[in-house]
């Protein structure tokens, strides 16, 4: 390996790193303004400020750059991906902010059974392996008592189960279609997804949560933009396993505001689903997509 090769892999570890810290910071925001504002208003904001954001590469590229020939296939990646950050958002006030970004990043455990589902596609027995293993995991995080689960737990398993869909759909589409297109798709659906639930839970923030909201906000289009940034530079295999980091973060920011720790039985499922998701991320050469 030369030495720019070297560069180029240490500036993508830092543009990955850079992702899980921003995302981290933003769920703790997320789950901040919780005690105060609707999830469904603060998905909403969120959404808009991003379509606000991608706006001006409609207007430089007129609305010819619109035109798809899968408007199916948007609507759902769009919708998937809607209903993962709204789940995950609706889970926060319930569960410790390490669970649910535990369960939210256990979505690439998912994307082999929905490409199985969808394509009917093989799933190679190593790739088994690391499934059984993360969901048992999972299990061990949901700790479920009888047939009792955790309402929050359950809408973190649903947060990442809509991004494994939202990943398959948009690995589908990055065949055919321009990343801007995608994305402008993305958070227009998702903003007007939004819209209906956000009206009827519509609160104004105060001016201590109103600096909040804005980095909620932005922080989506931030992470997109690190993140493509991050696999321009390095491979799949460095880069995939470095979203996990988003994990310790959490269980910091967990600490730190809220003073919240996790149980014996949680921390050996987060080991579980890492590990597993790790193994599944090494097991193949596709390259994860944008969420």
């Amino acid at each position: 390996m030369g030495t720019d090769d070297r560069h180029q892999i240490s500036r993508g570890t830092a543009y990955a790193l850079a992702t899980a810290l921003v995302a981290s910071t933003a769920a703790a925001g997320a789950k901040y303004l919780a005690g105060d504002l609707s999830p469904w208003f603060i998905v909403w904001v969120q959404y808009g400020i991003c379509t606000l954001m991608v706006a001006p590469w409609l207007l430089r590229k007129g609305p010819s750059a619109l035109r798809t020939a899968r408007p199916g296939l948007h609507l759902v990646r769009s919708l998937s991906g809607w209903l993962g950050f709204t789940t995950f958002y609706l889970a926060l006030p319930l569960i410790p902010l390490v669970d649910a970004t535990l369960l939210r990043s256990a979505a690439p455990l998912w994307v082999p059974l929905v490409v199985f589902a969808w394509l009917g596609q093989g799933i190679p027995v190593i790739r088994w392996l690391a499934l059984l293993g993360g969901f048992a995991g999972v299990l061990l995080i949901l700790q479920p008592r009888g047939l009792e689960v955790n309402a929050g737990h359950l809408l973190g398993l649903a947060a990442g189960l809509s991004l494994a869909i939202s990943m398959a759909t948009t690995r589908a589409l990055s065949t055919t279609e321009p990343a801007s297109r995608v994305l402008f798709y993305y958070f227009f659906i998702s903003f007007l997804a939004s819209t209906p639930m956000a009206l009827f839970h519509l609160t104004l923030p105060g001016l201590v949560q109103l600096p909040v909201l804005l980095y909620v906000g932005v922080s989506i289009f931030v992470t997109m933009v690190l993140y493509t940034r991050a696999y321009s530079h390095a491979p799949t295999s460095i880069i995939a396993p470095l979203s996990y980091a988003a994990v310790p973060l959490s269980g910091l920011l967990d600490w730190l505001l809220w003073q919240q720790l996790p149980g014996v039985l949680a921390i050996a499922g987060a080991i579980l689903v890492i590990t597993s998701g790790i193994l599944a991320v090494r097991s193949h050469t596709g390259k994860p997509d944008e969420h």
